[in-house]
């Protein structure tokens, strides 16, 4: 994996063909390797801000900078090609940027970090909801991205699996270290998985608060019943 680098939002605002902004004065600092969760009610901006992030889009006000072009961008579905085997699928963003030098080796091992090995074979037809965002994350890593864009990957999954695949990021992350952003509407999920929280709010948006999670690494399945953590929790609802 390339080393991971910062990642800054500077007085970043955005509009959709000059209409009223839909983010405004956002300065938000990711640190190298670390994983900040943007929050917020529904249609304050969070996709864009990360879309932004992406490249995907350009703001209309302001800088991002440490984007580069490392980037890689998990969806909340997984957006799977139905007719391309799991192999292929994980292969495809390399094919899109020419970078073939041992991407069967790279598919191989991105199949391995999520445990998925067993199927580089299959269709997606054939996998679990569950499995089909595996393949979405190791699509993501084949790239060997600096900087993971996360849009809200697990909402769509039942309470258990959510809860596996989430356990499966989080060890993913402490071995890769990629400086990640996650946008999620989960706070326990955002206090849970992350570094900082950023809560965005108002029309247009702007960043109503900005939370430090100081809680130790790794992030076990028993930290969700610590007192610490449910105060953390409690503070992102307090600033939604």
């Amino acid at each position: 994996m390339c080393a991971a680098e910062a990642l800054a939002f500077e007085g970043v605002g955005f509009a959709f063909g000059g209409r009223q902004p839909v983010l405004e004065g956002v300065d938000v600092q990711v640190p190298a390797g670390g994983l900040c969760a943007i929050v917020g009610v529904s249609g304050c901006g969070k996709s864009t801000l990360l879309r932004l992030a992406a490249g995907l889009l350009q703001p209309t006000a302001g800088r991002i900078r440490g984007a580069g072009d490392r980037r890689a961008f998990v969806f909340q579905s997984p957006t799977l090609l139905p007719w391309r085997t799991v192999a292929a699928n994980v292969r495809l963003p390399l094919e899109v940027l020419g970078d073939l030098e041992g991407a069967g080796p790279r598919v191989a091992a991105a199949l391995a970090r999520v445990g998925l090995s067993e199927v580089a074979t299959a269709l997606p037809r054939t996998l679990s909801g569950g499995m089909q965002m595996r393949v979405s994350l190791a699509r993501a890593l084949v790239t060997r991205p600096r900087l993971l864009l996360l849009d809200e990957p697990f909402s769509s999954l039942d309470a258990l699996t959510r809860r596996r695949l989430q356990e499966e990021f989080l060890s993913l992350r402490r071995d890769l270290g990629i400086t990640t952003v996650l946008v999620t509407h989960d706070v326990d999920e955002a206090a849970w998985l992350s570094d900082q929280v950023v809560v965005l709010g108002g029309r247009p948006a702007t960043v109503q608060a900005e939370l430090t999670v100081d809680l130790p690494r790794p992030r076990t399945r028993e930290l969700l019943h610590d007192p610490a953590l449910g105060r953390i929790s409690r503070a992102i609802e307090e600033a939604l």
